[in-house]
């Protein structure tokens, strides 16, 4: 469930930051009915993103990496684009109809259609990569996922209206439009440093020199390694920036400062000035837990976990034994062999509830590979896809099951072969 919450959010996060500035922005300088061009690119690039995501999932006709590099060409475009047009209107609000209007308009539309359409299919794909361990579409591993999903789409949209509110309202309309260019510079920037992606990779397979410095690639190779490095940056600067947005915004609410010439006039005033303030405080909320979302659960989800350390046993000539004492509480038990070929072979051990027989597998699986497992709350789990195992099932061959491994029981020991192990060894190399 948190994977798809912090991915969704991190994925959609500027997307849904620009289109609705870019939004607010032509209310408030254009008038409502202009909205109309920008609604009509929102779609267009909702819709073409949900074709591109069907059909990317659907057929192999679909590579991403030039789909990418070209979307990257035409945000840039785009960007230019929007960023001269809304110099050339200015700030004034309101503005009469004329070509400068229009060109704005179609230029905010297509930069909003674009971005949606480089971070949306992605993310709309989520569900057909669900990993369900064989359990279909009605089981618990896929709603569980699909609820992360699902809530960072309602996160983002109730922080989407939020800041339309806010960037409608606000006073300070300089601050409002100034904020929207940096955002739209700074992540054109981004999309510049990824478009050399495919020109970096094609001159180290044919050793093109770039610039001064062949063996590094030079400037392009410095730009793809900052839009690697340091992606979160531009997330981070744009989150930063709708900060002081709504700090300012909920400012100018404290206290009436517009005239009045009457107590209902005034009681009129402070109540917009409480809505305001409400608003202002929803989209710190919506704003913190997207932060929260994309560097607290982010990295919780992804932390490290370090596998239990191995335990003894006993080695009579090409048999180990394990005193069934020692793994009957109902906990997991790790061991590992060393083979001959150096190979470390890892095996684990829990106890069955409610049952004398034994869970016993490699400490591996057909679909993760040897990530391993570990013990938490009781509960066995995947270290690879955080799957939980039910421990009933594990010895049998199938899912994220540990990969089955032969024992027997004898005068109170659980007797594993040697050479079992080493039929295993395949699986840690």
């Amino acid at each position: 469930m948190l994977k798809y919450l912090w991915m969704v959010i991190q994925d959609l996060f500027v997307a849904v930051t620009l289109v609705s500035m870019i939004h607010a922005m032509i209310h408030t300088r254009f008038g409502k009915e202009s909205l109309r061009i920008h609604w009509a690119g929102i779609a267009a690039g909702v819709v073409s993103s949900i074709i591109l995501a069907i059909v990317k999932n659907t057929t192999n006709k679909i590579i991403s990496s030039r789909w990418n590099h070209r979307i990257y060409a035409v945000i840039l475009l785009f960007t230019v684009a929007f960023l001269v047009f809304v110099l050339l209107t200015g700030r004034k609000e309101r503005q009469k109809p004329g070509i400068p209007r229009v060109l704005t308009c179609l230029a905010g539309a297509g930069l909003s259609a674009s971005w949606i359409f480089y971070a949306l299919p992605g993310c709309i794909a989520y569900p057909f990569t669900f990993n369900t361990m064989g359990n279909g579409y009605w089981s618990s591993y896929f709603f569980s996922r699909l609820a992360g999903w699902a809530l960072a789409y309602l996160i983002l949209a109730i922080y989407a209206g939020l800041l339309y509110r806010c960037a409608c309202g606000i006073r300070r309309k300089a601050f409002a439009t100034m904020a929207l260019l940096v955002i739209a510079a700074i992540n054109a920037f981004y999309c510049l440093c990824r478009f050399f992606v495919p020109w970096v990779n094609r001159a180290k397979w044919l050793d093109w020199p770039l610039t001064y410095n062949p063996g590094e690639h030079g400037w392009a190779a410095e730009l793809v390694r900052l839009s690697t490095g340091y992606d979160m940056l531009f997330i981070w600067i744009s989150a930063l920036l709708i900060l002081i947005l709504l700090v300012l915004f909920f400012a100018e609410n404290t206290h009436v400062t517009q005239p009045y010439d009457n107590p209902a006039r005034h009681r009129k005033l402070r109540a917009l000035n409480r809505s305001r303030r409400r608003q202002a405080a929803g989209l710190f909320l919506t704003l913190a837990l997207s932060v929260l979302s994309m560097s607290v659960v982010k990295a919780y989800d992804t932390r490290e976990v370090v596998l239990s350390e191995p335990e003894t046993y006993t080695v009579e000539e090409d048999r180990i034994l394990v005193p069934m004492d020692s793994v009957s509480d109902g906990h997991l038990h790790r061991f590992e062999f060393r083979t001959d070929n150096d190979v470390n072979v890892r095996w684990i051990v829990v106890k069955k509830p409610g049952s004398a027989s034994f869970g016993v597998g490699l400490d591996a699986c057909e679909v993760c590979g040897n990530a391993g497992y570990y013990e938490n709350n009781g509960r066995v789990i995947c270290k690879r896809c955080d799957v939980v195992m039910n421990i009933n099932t594990i010895g049998f061959k199938g899912g994220c099951n540990p990969i089955p491994l032969s024992y027997e029981v004898d005068g109170g020991n659980l007797v594993f072969l040697i050479r079992d192990l080493e039929a295993g060894e395949r699986e840690f190399k």
